[in-house]
């Protein structure tokens, strides 16, 4: 075939009609395939540089047919195979091709990126090989540095990137990996020193000013890292990727200016998966005005997202955080096994997707893997903390007290608060003394200023690194250190990694091990504890009767309960939940509306502030449907916040499992609704039953699921004894261990000194009454 017969696809090209130059070029190559290799390789390396790497493949493989052993060709195709996500097939080709030109070196580094992607430690003879002839490319030290990262050598990885940002000061790709890298060997000063060296080099790339940002995030200082990014947008106002970041910089404090940002990234990106998909994040959890509204929009970007990005441990998260609220367990069921999830998380340090994972055990093996989840996040924890320890003070002077902290950014108009009260408000200031910390990015409330008033000293740091605020507690030199928040938002687990006091403990915010060895121990009642000890990691501290109390300050008086149950004026039951959709599952859906179906003329009612989303009211009836249940029975209130009064339009509240209720119960039971509950193996199983056997309404909680509809049937039946329930819930709770806040705060401390005497430290007062607490 003649050259020649191609110049009109040359001048179409030249001309910028791509698509026409195209068309003439695979006509002509459909009419004679049997083509000289260059116009195989070029058309290939044009479609390569155009990123149409489907069309490449199928190009360079045509190609091959014709010229089997043209290695040049074979180079395309395994470029394309890598862009394809086909590692396999290009490692194979690219093979091939080298030993066909081994001294190829453009063929040698693909391959080498390859193997590299894959995290292959192949890719170390790669790139040795090649720098033998070319050593002082800086491109490829930077590639043999990250073969040695991926295969756990880091000193010589830092070795590499070091001479690669020697070699060539302007590979801003070097600078990222050895910053990186440096955190990870040797903490964030070193790291910020390496990012002021690769600043002042490359003052304006727009990278590196991204890098900074995020390291001032990763220190705490998210308000000077938004000064950096708003300064960076005057100078860089197209791009999109400043505008990410400053979205995803300021979500925690200013959720509305966090989309307007967002929206501007994807509005400049609109290709770009990764700016949608933190959209619909930021979107999901936004609280202000049409909540339903922008959750159906976060689903909406999600399912039309999700099929372009990888499922990562990120995406992973976003995915299950909006399925599980507008219940999409179809959805749910196809991004993932339970092991493969969770360790997907666990192994990315994202322990704040675990708290999702709860809600999916079902089998004995999911609890124990479960465990294993929250095992490799700590182990992983727990290193990152040893490559940076803190430093220790030596004893402090005796003054005959025990020195107690609590940490929790929740130390405000929070539940985890609520309970916590009776501690501040009781302890006996002659023995103790109480030390909080809190990292709330808001503004101080009542319940915070009462609480700061209370306690011996209130240390609230809005921006600050897990490092650093382990360092101000271990200056504080505690006895003892309590974490009430686990990995919730805005909370700092990665704290307790550091070991800042010498003994720690968890309790009330996160009803599973957290899974450091760092702490001793998690705080239960006899109710929580599990009677398999592998299902807890740290030793259990027991309590004597209640995990915690509902003190006046949490539970008041109004809004009151009404005098009769909803059915006396309606005439038919309404059962009902108020638990947030994380704890719901396709089986206790199911569970519910079996017993609505065999309630007659019964209804449901979810108060829930997604109930006004269309997707979740359609997920939700559907269940209810299958199970024989009009649709017309199911019934959505939508409200934040302000849900209390709605429990006078509910009968019985059915609680979820496996993941029970915990505030949710007893806001139920204090507004005269009865809960019936479903006991599990593990503590965050357990939750409701402890509060309804302190209640003294064991009666209503079962081990099964059949026990569990039994239980619902009999209730639902007896409408005095809903009634009577009603009237005198509130004086119930108030003359049970839930409502005794003193004694609660007296068993704590008790528990607290007995904790400390047997570790040794011996204080005046520190004896404790053996009844008062169980150490195991």
């Amino acid at each position: 075939m003649s050259l020649d017969r191609f110049a009109p696809a040359e001048a179409a090209l030249k001309a910028g009609k791509f698509e026409e130059g195209a068309a003439i070029i695979e006509r002509l190559l459909a009419e004679e395939p049997k083509a000289p290799a260059i116009v195989y390789r070029n058309y290939a390396a044009m479609l390569v540089r155009r990123k149409l790497y489907g069309q490449a493949e199928t190009w360079t493989a045509k190609g091959l047919e014709i010229h089997p052993r043209d290695a040049e060709l074979m180079n395309l195709r395994g470029v394309a195979l890598r862009r394809l996500d086909r590692p396999a097939e290009a490692i194979e080709i690219l093979s091939r091709a080298s030993r066909l030109a081994p001294k190829d070196r453009a063929i040698l580094t693909n391959l080498g990126n390859v193997y590299n992607d894959i995290k292959n430690p192949a890719a170390i003879d790669v790139f040795t090989r090649i720098l033998r002839v070319t050593p002082n490319d800086g491109d490829l030290q930077r590639s043999l540095g990250r073969a040695f990262w991926f295969a756990g050598d880091l000193e010589k990885a830092e070795t590499r990137f070091r001479l690669a940002t020697k070699l060539k000061p302007q590979l801003v790709d070097a600078w990222l990996d050895i910053i990186g890298l440096t955190n990870d060997l040797h903490g964030p000063d070193a790291s910020n020193a390496l990012l002021a060296q690769a600043l002042a080099v490359n003052p304006t790339d727009v990278r590196l000013i991204e890098a900074q940002a995020i390291a001032l995030r990763r220190a705490g200082e998210a308000r000077r890292a938004e000064q950096v990014l708003l300064a960076a947008i005057q100078s860089h106002p197209n791009q999109a990727n400043l505008y990410y970041q400053l979205g995803n910089n300021i979500t925690d404090y200013d959720r509305v200016r966090a989309n307007e940002y967002l929206c501007k990234a994807v509005e400049l990106a609109p290709d770009e998966p990764r700016y949608r998909m933190i959209l619909a994040e930021s979107l999901g959890r936004s609280r202000h005005g049409d909540e339903a509204a922008n959750l159906e929009e976060a689903y909406g970007i999600l399912r039309t997202v999700l099929p372009q990005m990888p499922l990562e441990a990120g995406n992973l998260k976003i995915a299950y955080e909006l399925m599980t609220r507008v219940a999409d367990y179809d959805g749910l069921d196809g991004i993932g096994s339970f092991a493969q999830i969770g360790r997907t998380w666990a192994e990315a340090g994202r322990h704040t997707a675990l708290f999702a994972h709860l809600a999916r055990v079902s089998t004995l093996e999911d609890r124990n893997e479960l465990i294993e989840q929250h095992r490799i996040w700590g182990r992983k924890a727990e290193a990152a903390a040893a490559r940076n320890p803190i430093s220790r003070r030596g004893p402090r002077p005796p003054n005959g007290k025990i020195r107690v902290g609590f940490m929790s950014s929740d130390l405000r108009a929070h539940p985890v608060a609520y309970f916590a009260l009776p501690l501040f408000e009781h302890y006996d200031r002659e023995r103790f003394e109480v030390y909080c910390y809190s990292y709330y990015q808001g503004e101080e409330d009542a319940i915070q200023k009462a609480i700061t008033g209370w306690v011996d000293a209130f240390r609230w740091r809005k921006d600050i690194a897990d490092r650093d605020a382990a360092q101000m507690i271990a200056d504080d030199q505690l006895d003892i250190l309590f974490e009430l928040g686990g990995s919730t938002h805005m909370n700092k687990l990665g704290v307790m990694a550091f070991k800042p006091a010498p003994l720690s403990a968890s309790w009330v915010g996160y009803p599973h091990s957290a899974g450091l060895g760092a702490i001793d121990y998690l705080v239960v009642d006899p109710h929580l504890l599990p009677d398999d000890p592998a299902l807890l990691i740290e030793k259990p501290m027991i309590l004597p009767k209640a995990w915690y109390t509902m003190g006046p300050h949490a539970f008041r008086e109004e809004p009151a309960a009404a005098a009769e149950p909803p059915v006396v004026r309606n005439g038919y039951i309404t059962f009902g939940t108020a638990n947030n959709p994380y704890k719901y599952n396709r089986k206790a859906l199911q569970t519910w509306a079996r017993i609505v179906a065999e309630t007659p003329n019964s209804r449901f009612l979810f108060v829930r502030p997604e109930g006004d989303s269309p997707t979740f009211q359609a997920n939700i009836r559907r269940v209810f449907t299958e199970q024989g249940v009009s649709e017309d029975r199911v019934i959505f209130n939508a409200v934040r916040g302000r849900h209390l009064p709605f429990y006078n339009e509910m009968d019985i509240s059915l609680d979820a499992f496996p993941q029970t209720g915990g505030t949710t119960t007893c806001e139920a039971l204090w507004m005269g609704v009865p809960v019936i509950a479903k006991r599990g193996p593990a503590v965050f199983e357990r939750l409701s039953y402890s509060v309804l056997e302190n209640a003294g309404l064991g009666e209503f909680c079962a081990d099964t699921v059949e026990g569990y509809v039994e239980a619902a049937l009999k209730l639902a039946a007896d409408r005095a004894r809903i009634g009577e329930l009603r009237r005198g819930m509130r004086a119930r709770l108030k003359a049970s261990p839930l409502g005794d806040t003193k004694q609660f705060a007296a068993d704590y401390f008790a528990m607290i000194a007995q904790a400390v005497t047997a570790d040794g430290r011996n204080y005046a007062g520190a004896s404790s009454r053996p009844e008062a607490a169980i150490l195991r």
